[in-house]
C-alpha cells in the first residue's frame, strides 16, 4: 500500500471521525496538512513512538490515552490491553489528533513496537519459538489488535509491510499466531509479500533444526503446530484443484511448490549423505514426520494432499539423476532395504499411505517413462514397498510383465533393463518378500511360452541384451545365465553358446567358477564361496522331487554331458560332490526308500558309473555286517506291517497257544524290534541307565507308531485274557511279552518315554480300556526290571536314578481334580491286577509298585471319605471279582468309586500297609498336599479344612514315628508341618523381591492347620500345672535354625538363606507372636527370656533385613507384640517389660533400631495392646523413653535444645537417624544442628554422634548397593555433614575396626549389619573420605590412629580385589577396579607422607608395615620411611 493511498483513506476516516467525535477533535486549520505529513514521516523513520508520546505530554508511553478514566483502570487491572476495543480504539484517535497523523497509521506503529517489545524480552536469537510468557504477552495483544481491526483503526496489509520493515526475517511462530487470531493469513502473505520465498524457506529449515529444551514440552508441541500449519497451507495453495488455482495467482500457486520442493531436495540431500551430522538427521525427520494424512484436518483438502504426496514421490525418484544403467548394476546389492536410509524409508511410506499399490506402480512406470530418475531412489522405493506392503509382489509382478511384453513388442533396450533392475531388486529382499532372480529369470525366459520365443528376432534381442549386460554383470546373475539359461530351439542353440562362453569368459576374468554350484542352489541370492553341506541339499531335494513326481529333476539330468552338451560345466560338482553325498553307505531298508528308488532310477538312467555303483552296494552290506543285522524273512516288507501282523497272531496264541508256541512267536516280534530298533554300541559307563526325558516328546515317527502299535496290542490282550481267566488264571504270556520289550535298550527308552507322556499329558483322554491295559503293563514292567539300576529322570529334580515303576508314577501328578480322578482310577487298576494276579506268585509284594500304593493311600481317603472310617475287611469269595469289575467296558464313574472302596478294605491290600516299604509318612502325605492347586481342588474350602484336621489330628499325631506319624507328639506334627512347607517353598525358585506368592496351593490351608496346633500347644501349656513356658519357643528356633547356612562366602548361598530367611519369617507372621519369648520361673517369681529370639536375629535375620540395616515393620511389630504379651503373665509387668528390654537394648541392637525406625507406625499398636493388657495403665519406662527419646531428635532438628533423655546412646542416634530420614530438602544444616548441640562436651554426646554416623555410613553402604531403594547423593551428603561434626574425634574410626575387641563401647555394630555389609566395610571406608573435600580429609588423617585404620582398610580392600568379590565390581561398575585401587593406594601413600612424625613410633610402624609388605611393597617402604627418624619414647 502507497503512502499516498494510505493518506487518502486515512483523511476520508478521520472526516468521518471528525464528525462523530467533533467535542473531541478540533477542526484543523490551514496548514496543518503539512505538520500532519511530518508526523507521518517521523513515524515512517522509525521514530520512538514512547518518546513522541512523552514530549506531547503522555506520562504514560505504554498507554496512548491518558484520561483519567484510563489512568484508573490500569492501576486496577495492571494490563494496558485488557480494555474494550471501542476504548482503545477512541484512545488511539486522541493520540492520531495530538500527532496530526491517521489513526491507520499510529495503530500499526503502535502494535509493532508492542510487538517488538515483546518478541524481544528473552534476548534469545536462536530460539524459534516463543516463550511461555511471550505467548501470553501476544496473545493480549493480537486480541486488541483483532479489535482495532473490527473497529476498522487498523489494516491488514500495512502490518504486514510495517512487520517486515522491521524484521529481516520474519519469525514462523508469529505468523502463524497472526494466522491464529485471524489477522493475517498465510495465503494472504503468499499472494501479497514478493520476497516470501527469500525468508519462507530458510526459516522453515531453521524452525526444524531448532530443538526445544527437554523441559519445556508446550515448546515442542507448538513447534509441530507451527510447522503443520505452515505446511497444510503451502500444500493447500500449491496443490488446488484446476477450478480452484483459477481464483489464486499462478505465481503464486508456483511459489508453493518451489518452497515445498526446496524443503523435500533438502531432506533427500540429508538422506543421501552418509556422514550425516546428527542434528540435521533430526531436522530433517522432523520434517518429514509432518507427511501425515492428518494434514488434511489443518488446511489442505484431501484431493490436495494426495496431488501434494504424488508431486513429492515424483520428485524423489526423478532426484538428482546421476548414475547410469551401468552403475546401478554394479551397486544395486548395497541397494538393499536393510541398507537404505531410515530417513527415505520413512518418507516413502508416509507418500504412499494414501495410494493403493496399483495406483503407486502405474505412477512408478509413468515416471520411468517420462522422467531422467534416480536409480537409486527408485530402487530403493520399490525395496521398501515389498517390505511393508504384502500386497506389492503381485502388483511388481504385472508391472514386470508390462515391461517385458513393451519391451519385446517394441525391441526396447529401456524398458528391459528397467524390467531386469526391478526383478533383481525384489530378489535382493529374500525369498518371503519376492521370488529369487534365478526363479523368476526361469519363469520368464526358460519355457517355449516365454517372452523371447515368439521369433528368431525376439530371442536374438533377448541374447544381445544379456551379451551386452556381460561386463558389467555381478558374478552371480551370470551364473544364473548360464546355469539356467534361456528356452532356445535346437536350431539356434549356437547363439545361446556364444553368449555362454562369453560369460564364462567373463567369469574367468572374476576368478569365479560354476562347476562347484549346487545343483538346486540359489544362485543369485548365495555368495562366491561354495556351502559346504550344499549337496546334502541338493540330494535331500533331488529325493523329495523323485518322490513326488516319479521322475529324475531336469536338473540332475542335464548335470551329465551325454544329454546336455552345454552343462558340461556341472560335471565336476555332480561327480565329485554330488554322487559322494547320494552313495554315502548306509543301512538299506526292508523295503527301498525313496533315497534307494532315486539311486536305482539314476543306475538305469546311466548316470552312475558301474564301478562307483557297486562299490556302494558292497559298503552297505559290509555296515550291515558289521552292526550285526540280519534281513528279516519277509525283507520285502514294510517291518511296521510285518510287526503288525506278528502282534495280530500274538492275540490269537493269548488265548488258544501254548508256551512253545508262545515262546516262538515272541522270538519273531523280539527279531522284528531289534531290526527297527538295532541301538547304539554299548557305553560301559551308562550301559544299564536309561534316560528319561520328561520336558518333551522327541521320538521319530517310526519309533512313535511302532511302541503305539505294541501298547495297543498288549491292552487288547490283556482285556481278551481277562474276559477268558482272571490274572491269576492265566498263563505267563504277558511277563514273557514283557521281558522280551526289556532286552532291547533302544526300544525300552522310547517306550518309557511314551508311557511317560500318556500318563501325565493325556491321561483325561485315555478310556478304561487303556488304562487297565497300561496299569498291568506297569505292573508287569515293574516286576521285569525289580533289578535293573533305573532310569534317570532328565529335566525334573532328582539327582539319582530310580527304579522304573517310580519314574511312570512321577507323571501321575496329584495337583487338580481331573488328574486325581485319573491317578486313582490308573492305580486302582494296577493293583487290583497286581494283587489278583499275585495270588498265583510266591512273592506277592514283585507285583505291587510301592509308588503306587502310596498314591492311593493318599487319593482314597481324600477323594472318598467313606474310606476314613476303621475299615472292615471283605469276604475271601470276593478276592477274585476286582479285576472283573474293571474289565467290564460299561462301567461308570460310580464304580471305579466302589472298586476303590473295595480295594481299600481288601485284605491283601490293608496287610501292606505293615510293611516299611509301602507305609505313606505324614512328610509325604504334606509334599502331595502343598502341591495341590486349591483353585481346581474337588474339595471346597471348609471341606479341605476338615479332611486336613482329620489327617492330621486322628491319623498321623497318634500313628507311631515308625510308621511315619508323630507318635502323639504335638510338638512333632509342628516340627513336621514346618518342615514340609519349608520344603516345599525352598523347591520353588527365588523370588528377587522376597516375596512368595502362593496363590493357588494349599499352602494358606496346611498354614492355618500349623496356627491351630500352635494354639493348641499354647493353650495346653497354660492349663496345666506349671504355667511356664517350657521349651516350644527353643524348638521353634532350634528347629530351622539349621537350615541356615553358616558359610556364606558365596553369592549362591547367601540368595538361599535369604530364600530361606523369608520362607521362615512368612510362617513366623502366621503363628502367635507370644510362641517367640519364654517365661521361666524361679521359685513365686515369673520373669521373660529373650535368649532365643535375640540369638535369632543377631545370628539370622540381620542378613535379610530389609531395608538394609532394619528388620521389617511386620517382623519388628511381631516381635515387640511377643515381649509385650508374654510380659502380661508376669505379676511385676512393668518391670519385666523394663529388664526384657534392656536386654534387648544391650544384646540385640538391631531390634533396637529397627523398633525406633518404624516407630511412628509402631507407636500405637503398642500402646494400645499395652492399654487393653493393663487396663489404661501408663506405658512401661522403656516404651516412655522411645517417645522421650524421639522428641528430643524431633526438636533438635528443629533448632531446639531439649534435655538430652537418659538412654542408651544408640536409641538416641538411632532417634536422630530417623529426624535426619524425615528432614524436608533445604531445612537446617544437619552439621549446625548438631554442633549447636555441642557433642563435645562429654563421651555420651561422642558416642551418639559415634552411633548416628555408622548408620550414615550403614545407610550409605545400601544405597550404592541398592539404588533403586536409596539416594546414593542424599545417604552421601548426610555421612558428610555427620562426619564434619564428629572428625575430630577419633571415635569414628572404631566403625571400620575389623576386630571387634578394639571397638570397646561400640561392639554392638557388626549386629546392626549384615556380614556382607562388614566385610565391605574398608571399601566405604576409602569411597567416603575419597569424595570429602581436601580440609576434612586433613582433618580425618590428624584423628590419632587414622593410618593404623587406613593401612588395615586397605590391605582389607586389596583382598577383596584378589578374592574376586561380586559385590565389589558391582560396587565399582562405574569405575574401573585398577582406577579405584590407585586412587586409594594414592590417597594412602599422601597421607602416610603428611603423618606427623610425633604421632608414629617404631613399633608401631613395623605392626603397619607387618601388614602390607606381601601385597602391597611400595606402602610398606613408605611406611619404612619413618624408621629413619629417631624412635621417640612412648608417653
Amino acid at each position: 500500500m502507497s503512502l499516498s493511498a494510505s493518506r487518502d483513506r486515512v483523511s476520508q476516516k478521520r472526516i468521518v471521525s471528525s464528525l462523530l467525535a467533533g467535542h473531541v477533535v478540533k477542526r484543523q486549520k490551514q496548514g496543518d496538512g503539512q505538520l500532519q505529513e511530518a508526523a507521518i514521516q517521523l513515524l515512517e523513520q522509525q521514530q520512538d513512538l514512547c518518546s513522541l508520546f512523552k514530549e506531547i505530554g503522555n506520562p504514560d508511553p505504554s498507554n496512548p490515552f491518558n484520561t483519567d478514566k484510563a489512568e484508573q483502570m490500569n492501576q486496577t487491572e495492571g494490563i494496558s490491553f485488557t480494555i474494550t476495543g471501542s476504548l482503545l480504539v477512541c484512545g488511539l484517535r486522541q493520540q492520531a489528533g495530538q500527532l496530526g497523523v491517521p489513526l491507520v497509521t499510529l495503530s500499526v506503529k503502535f502494535v509493532l513496537e508492542r510487538l517488538k517489545g515483546i518478541t524481544g524480552i528473552e534476548g534469545d536469537k536462536t530460539r524459534e519459538v516463543l516463550t511461555a510468557s511471550q505467548r501470553v504477552q501476544l496473545g493480549v495483544l493480537l486480541e486488541s489488535t483483532r479489535e482495532l481491526i473490527i473497529h476498522g483503526a487498523l489494516c491488514r496489509k500495512g502490518l504486514w509491510q510495517g512487520y517486515m520493515n522491521d524484521q529481516k526475517l520474519p519469525n514462523l511462530h508469529v505468523v502463524y499466531l497472526l494466522q491464529c487470531y485471524n489477522i493475517l493469513k498465510l495465503k494472504d502473505i503468499l499472494e501479497s509479500d514478493e520476497g516470501v520465498r527469500l525468508w519462507l524457506v530458510p526459516q522453515l529449515k531453521a524452525l526444524c533444526c531448532w530443538t526445544p529444551p527437554q523441559e519445556e514440552k508446550e515448546a515442542m508441541q507448538t513447534q509441530q503446530k507451527v510447522l503443520s500449519a505452515i505446511l497444510g497451507s503451502l500444500v493447500d495453495v500449491g496443490f488446488q484443484s484446476s477450478q480452484e488455482q483459477a481464483a489464486v495467482e499462478k505465481k503464486c500457486v508456483l511459489l508453493c511448490i518451489s518452497a515445498l520442493d526446496d524443503m523435500l531436495f533438502w531432506l533427500l540431500d540429508t538422506a543421501d549423505i552418509n556422514s550425516a551430522q546428527e542434528s540435521s538427521e533430526t531436522a530433517t525427520e522432523r520434517w518429514c514426520q509432518l507427511f501425515v494424512t492428518s494434514l488434511c484436518d489443518i488446511s489442505a483438502s484431501p484431493d490436495a494432499l494426495q496431488r501434494f504426496f504424488m508431486h513429492s514421490l515424483t520428485q524423489t525418484l526423478a532426484y538428482k539423476p546421476q548414475l547410469a544403467v551401468s552403475d546401478a548394476i554394479a551397486l544395486q546389492n548395497k541397494w538393499i532395504f536393510a541398507n537404505t536410509s531410515p530417513l527415505l524409508t520413512s518418507l516413502f511410506r508416509k507418500l504412499t499411505v494414501v495410494f493403493s499399490m496399483e495406483q503407486l506402480m502405474h505412477h512408478l512406470q509413468q515416471v520411468l517413462e517420462t522422467h531422467e530418475i534416480s536409480w537409486k531412489h527408485v530402487l530403493c522405493f520399490l525395496s521398501t514397498l515389498l517390505v511393508y506392503n504384502p500386497s506389492a509382489q503381485p502388483s511388481l509382478r504385472a508391472l514386470l510383465s508390462r515391461l517385458l511384453t513393451s519391451a519385446f513388442d517394441g525391441y526396447d533396450s529401456e524398458s528391459m533393463i528397467t524390467a531386469f533392475l526391478l526383478a533383481r531388486q525384489g530378489a535382493l529382499q529374500g525369498p518371503a518378500i519376492f521370488p529369487s532372480y534365478s526363479d523368476w529369470f526361469k519363469e520368464s525366459f526358460g519355457m517355449a511360452s516365454g517372452f523371447h520365443a515368439t521369433s528368431k528376432k525376439s530371442l536374438g534381442f533377448l541374447l544381445k541384451f544379456l551379451s551386452d549386460l556381460v561386463p558389467f554383470e555381478p558374478s552371480q546373475y551370470l551364473k544364473v545365465h548360464i546355469i539356467h539359461p534361456p528356452y532356445v530351439p535346437v536350431k539356434y542353440r549356437s547363439l545361446l553358446m556364444e553368449y555362454v562362453s562369453l560369460a564364462k569368459t567373463r567369469l574367468a576374468d572374476l576368478k569365479r567358477s560354476v562347476e562347484n554350484t549346487g545343483l538346486f542352489q540359489d544362485i543369485s541370492s548365495a555368495g562366491d564361496a561354495p556351502s559346504l553341506c550344499q549337496e546334502v541339499k541338493d540330494v535331500e531335494k533331488a529325493c523329495s522331487l523323485f518322490e513326488s513326481t516319479g521322475k529324475i529333476s531336469a536338473t540332475v539330468m542335464e548335470a551329465r554331458p551325454q544329454s546336455c552338451p552345454h552343462s558340461i560345466f556341472r560335471r565336476t560338482y555332480f561327480l565329485s560332490r554330488f554322487l559322494p553325498a547320494l552313495l554315502r553307505p548306509r543301512v538299506l531298508p526292508v523295503k527301498a526308500d525313496g533315497q534307494m528308488s532315486f539311486i536305482e532310477a539314476l543306475k538305469r538312467a546311466d548316470k552312475i558309473p558301474a564301478t562307483q555303483y557297486s562299490s556302494y552296494m558292497e559298503s552297505c552290506q559290509r555296515l550291515r555286517q558289521q552292526t550285526r543285522i540280519s534281513l528279516h524273512e519277509e525283507n520285502h516288507d514294510d517291518p511296521l506291517h510285518v510287526l503288525k501282523l506278528q502282534l495280530q497272531e500274538q492275540r490269537k496264541l493269548v488265548l488258544n497257544g501254548n508256551d512253545g508256541d508262545m515262546s516262538a512267536h515272541l522270538s519273531k516280534i523280539s527279531n522284528t524290534l531289534s531290526f527297527i530298533f538295532p541301538g547304539l554300541p554299548d557305553d560301559p559307563l551308562e550301559k544299564n541307565i536309561i534316560q528319561l526325558k520328561t520336558d518333551m516328546l522327541s521320538l521319530p515317527e517310526l519309533h512313535l507308531q511302532v511302541v503305539d502299535l505294541v501298547l495297543k496290542s498288549f491292552c487288547q490282550c490283556i482285556l481278551d485274557a481277562s474276559k477268558a481267566h482272571p490274572p491269576n488264571k492265566q498263563n505267563m504270556w504277558a511277563s514273557k511279552f514283557v521281558c522280551v520289550l526289556v532286552c532291547n535298550t533302544q526300544f525300552l527308552s522310547c517306550l518309557l518315554q511314551r508311557l511317560w507322556h500318556l500318563l501325565h499329558n493325556q491321561g483325561s483322554v485315555l478310556s478304561d480300556l487303556h488304562i487297565i491295559g497300561l496299569a498291568a503293563f506297569l505292573v508287569h514292567l515293574h516286576t521285569s526290571m525289580s533289578q535293573s539300576p533305573g532310569v534317570q529322570l532328565i529335566s525334573q529334580r532328582q539327582p539319582n536314578p530310580v527304579s522304573v515303576s517310580e519314574a511312570l508314577s512321577s507323571a501321575l501328578v496329584c495337583n487338580t481334580r481331573t488328574r486325581m480322578h485319573f491317578c486313582i482310577r490308573f492305580c486302582v487298576a494296577a493293583m487290583c491286577y497286581g494283587i489278583c494276579r499275585g495270588d498265583s506268585l510266591p512273592q506277592q509284594d514283585d507285583l505291587t509298585p510301592n509308588c503306587l500304593y502310596k498314591k492311593l493311600q493318599y487319593l482314597i481317603p481324600r477323594l472318598l471319605p467313606e474310606a476314613r472310617r476303621p475299615v472292615s475287611y471283605g469276604k475271601g469269595d470276593q478276592e477274585v471279582n476286582c479285576i472283573g469289575l474293571l474289565c467290564n467296558e460299561k462301567d461308570t464313574t460310580t464304580r471305579w468309586k466302589k472298586t476303590a472302596l473295595y480295594l481299600w478294605r481288601h485284605p491283601a491290600f490293608s496287610r501292606l500297609q505293615h510293611e516299611p516299604q509301602y507305609q505313606l509318612f505324614f512328610s509325604e502325605w504334606l509334599a502331595n498336599e502343598l502341591q495341590v492347586d486349591r483353585t481346581k481342588d474337588t474339595f471346597s474350602d471348609s471341606e479341605r479344612l476338615e479332611y486336613h484336621q482329620w489327617v492330621c489330628l486322628h491319623l498321623y499325631l497318634t500313628r507311631p514315628e515308625k510308621q511315619g506319624g508323630c507318635g502323639g507328639s504335638m510338638k512333632s506334627l509342628c516340627s513336621h508341618l514346618i518342615t514340609a512347607i519349608m520344603d516345599q517353598q525352598q523347591s520353588e525358585p527365588c523370588q528377587g523381591d522376597h516375596r512368595l506368592s502362593q496363590k493357588g496351593t494349599c499352602f494358606p490351608d496346611i498354614l492355618c492347620i500349623l496356627q491351630e496346633v500352635i494354639y493348641e500347644i499354647e493353650l495346653t501349656n497354660l492349663s496345666g500345672s506349671h504355667p511356664s513356658r517350657t521349651d516350644k519357643c527353643d524348638w521353634l528356633f532350634e528347629l530351622v535354625s539349621p537350615r541356615f547356612s553358616s558359610s556364606l562366602s558365596s553369592d549362591s548361598a547367601r540368595l538361599s538363606c535369604e530364600h530361606t530367611l523369608n520362607i521362615w519369617n512368612r510362617i513366623m507372621l502366621a503363628l502367635p507372636s507370644v510362641s517367640f519369648v519364654k517365661v521361666k520361673a524361679e521359685g513365686d517369681r515369673m520373669f521373660l527370656d529373650c535368649k532365643k529370639l535375640i540369638q535369632h536375629v543377631n545370628n539370622h535375620q540381620r542378613s535379610v533385613c530389609s531395608p538394609s540395616g532394619f528388620l521389617s515393620l511386620q517382623l519388628t511389630s511381631h516381635f515387640l507384640r511377643s515381649v509385650l504379651c508374654v510380659t502380661s503373665r508376669c505379676s511385676l509387668v512393668a518391670e519385666e517389660f523394663n529388664k526384657a528390654w534392656c536386654q534387648i537394648t544391650n544384646q540385640c541392637p538391631l531390634l533396637l533400631v529397627s523398633t525406633v525406625y518404624w516407630w511412628e507406625q509402631l507407636s500405637e499398636v503398642l500402646l494400645s495392646l499395652w492399654s487393653r493388657l493393663r487396663d489404661g495403665e501408663t506405658p512401661p519406662k522403656q516404651l516412655q523413653l522411645i517417645v522421650n527419646s524421639q522428641n528430643w531428635a524431633c526438636g533438635l532438628m528443629r533448632g531446639q535444645l531439649l534435655h538430652l533423655p537418659s538412654a542408651p546412646a544408640l536409641l538416641l542416634a538411632s532417634s536422630l537417624y530417623v529426624s535426619l530420614q524425615g528432614r524436608a530438602e533445604g531445612k537446617q544444616c544437619v552439621s549446625d544442628a548438631l554442633t549447636a548441640w555441642q557433642p563435645e562436651r562429654d563421651i555420651k554426646h561422642r558416642e551418639v554422634l559415634t552411633f548416628l554416623f555408622f548408620l550414615c555410613v550403614n545407610n550409605y553402604l545400601s544405597a550404592l548397593l541398592y539404588p533403586q531403594e536409596h539416594c546414593h547423593q542424599k545417604a552421601l551428603r548426610l555421612c558428610t555433614e555427620v562426619l564434619t561434626v564428629l572428625v575430630d574425634s577419633a571415635d569414628w574410626l572404631l566403625i571400620f575396626k575389623s576386630n571387634d575387641a578394639e571397638k570397646g563401647a561400640y561392639h554392638s555394630f557388626p549386629l546392626v549389619m549384615s556380614n556382607r555389609f562388614d566385610h565391605l566395610m574398608p571399601w566405604v571406608f576409602y569411597s567416603l573420605l575419597l569424595q570429602q573435600s581436601p580440609e576434612l580429609q586433613q582433618r580425618a588423617a590428624r584423628c590419632l590412629g587414622f593410618l593404623s585404620t587406613a593401612v588395615s582398610c586397605y590391605i582389607s580392600l586389596l583382598q577383596l580385589f584378589l578374592d574376586g568379590s561380586s559385590v565389589i565390581a558391582t560396587l565399582g561398575s562405574q569405575m574401573q577396579s585398577g582406577q579405584i585401587l590407585s586412587r586409594t593406594k594414592i590417597f594412602l601413600l599422601r597421607a602416610i607422607s603428611q603423618m606427623p612424625t610425633s604421632t608414629l613410633f617404631s613399633r608401631h610402624i613395623m605392626q603397619l608395615k607387618s601388614l602390607c609388605v606381601d601385597l602391597d611393597p611400595e606402602v610398606a617402604a613408605a611406611l619404612s620411611a619413618h624408621l629413619d627418624i629417631p624412635d621417640h619414647p612412648f608417653l
